[in-house]
């Protein structure tokens, strides 16, 4: 995510090493840098002109504090400015006084809707809410199919009908009143680009059915476009929120640094990923830290105790007490972090590992091989790994489909995670931080 944005920007900032004063010339080389590489990452131009412009204003003359560099300095100047650009603060999703609430999905074909409407009942039936899904796409073919097998995946309330899409809303929202469902998400037509038969048939639902939200939905890979478009539709229709979807694959970040301050419209929810799972609710000061290579440490957190069954992490400290690790729990440990989302995005949210994983091959597929190797193993092999000799490796090799050298590789590594367990224990678990949930 922003990988050539973050490495230029990282860049900018070392060079200022090493200085005692953030003098006027100083500072304007770095910023002259600093629009360059937002320029190339396809951020507005007006919107990066004037975020040198607050970003000089605020770092010229400044002295550097004891004990601080000026690069980290000019880190801290530019990360506040950067989440004042990204919205400042958190947006939540606005909630209806009298339910349900009305939440209308807008966007190009292509751009995620109904992916995102999946995605988002996900996120709010989690929260212990009860959405229901509505299929307003007349005119695409498939549409309705397409969120219907959504619905059923999810095991969500869902409404259709043959009517036009007024129809299908309004009564899709009286249905709703009935069966007590607080949210209704609709996910509505698209267009391959703007025309008035669209924006007509938008106006017109967004009139009668009266949305509490209008979230348009934007492809982040696709930049400046994505702005240009989104203007159109805050200009015709009235936004209320904006979701970045395919953020994950968006090395430049055009888009997610340009939209809130052109439209003045907020960013609420990001996709991740392709999975139901990868949504994000957007904070401007993490994407900031994302951004600036800072890493985003609050929604690991917040991932890891969505993920984590703590039932489990306490048996499993007590087993590393006792020194018991075994491969039965390493395999329950590869299970809880794949719930968490892809390797690359957990490890880009930890300070100081962006950089480092620039270059080196972050393989998603290991999880699963590392798992099919496991499951491979008998009971007694997983609980005393020592008794694996070289038959055994073969057979579990073919059960995994994998290779004797991949097998080899895991025991390998397991030994040295028990050494390290056991490195932990001359300290004593008793006097190891814990970590509340």
């Amino acid at each position: 995510m922003f990988e050539q944005l973050t490495e230029k920007l990282e860049s900018v900032f070392k060079k200022l090493t090493g200085r005692g004063l953030l003098n006027e010339q100083a500072v304007k080389e770095a910023a002259k840098e600093i629009r360059m590489a937002l320029l190339e990452a396809d951020v507005n131009y007006k919107v990066a002109r004037q975020f040198i412009a607050d970003v000089e204003a605020r770092a010229v003359g400044q002295e550097v504090i004891k004990s601080i560099q000026p690069g980290q300095q000019v880190v801290k100047i530019v990360y506040d400015e950067m989440t004042r650009l990204l919205g400042d603060k958190h947006t939540p999703l606005l909630q209806a006084p009298i339910p349900p609430t009305v939440v209308m999905l807008v966007g190009l074909h292509g751009s995620g809707k109904t992916t995102l409407a999946g995605k988002l009942s996900r996120l709010l039936k989690n929260r212990g809410r009860h959405p229901m899904l509505v299929a307003a796409d007349i005119h695409r073919p498939a549409a309705k199919k397409q969120l219907e097998i959504l619905a059923k995946s999810l095991n969500m309330p869902f409404y259709t009908s043959d009517n036009d899409a007024v129809s299908i809303c309004l009564e899709a929202i009286r249905v709703a009143k009935e069966k007590l469902y607080d949210y209704v998400i609709l996910d509505t037509a698209g267009r391959l680009q703007i025309d008035d038969e669209l924006m007509a048939e938008l106006v017109d639902l967004k009139t009668k059915t009266k949305p509490t939200e209008v979230i348009f939905v934007a492809d982040a890979m696709t930049g400046q476009e994505a702005v240009n478009v989104a203007t159109v539709f805050n200009e015709r229709i009235g936004l209320t929120g904006v979701c970045l979807t395919k953020l994950d694959g968006d090395a430049r970040g055009g888009a997610a640094l340009s939209i809130k301050a052109a439209l003045n419209v907020p960013i609420k929810f990001v996709g991740v990923g392709e999975k139901l799972d990868a949504i994000e609710e957007f904070h401007p000061d993490r994407m900031a830290s994302r951004i600036l290579g800072m890493g985003d440490i609050v929604t690991l957190v917040e991932k890891a105790s969505q993920a984590v069954d703590l039932e489990k992490a306490k048996k499993l400290e007590q087993k590393l007490a006792k020194l018991e690790f075994t491969f039965e729990d390493f395999l329950e440990q590869l299970k809880q972090i794949k719930k968490m989302g892809p390797i690359e995005s957990i490890l880009e949210m930890i300070p100081g590992m962006g950089s480092k994983l620039k270059g080196l091959p972050v393989d998603d597929k290991a999880l699963p091989r590392i798992e099919a190797i496991i499951n491979s193993m008998t009971l007694a092999e997983r609980r005393n790994p020592d008794i694996i000799d070289g038959s055994r490796r073969k057979r579990i090799a073919r059960g995994s489909g994998t290779s004797v050298q991949d097998v080899n590789a895991l025991l390998k590594q397991f030994v040295q995670m028990q050494k390290m367990v056991k490195q932990f224990s001359r300290f004593g678990f008793k006097g190891m931080p814990k970590v509340n949930w």
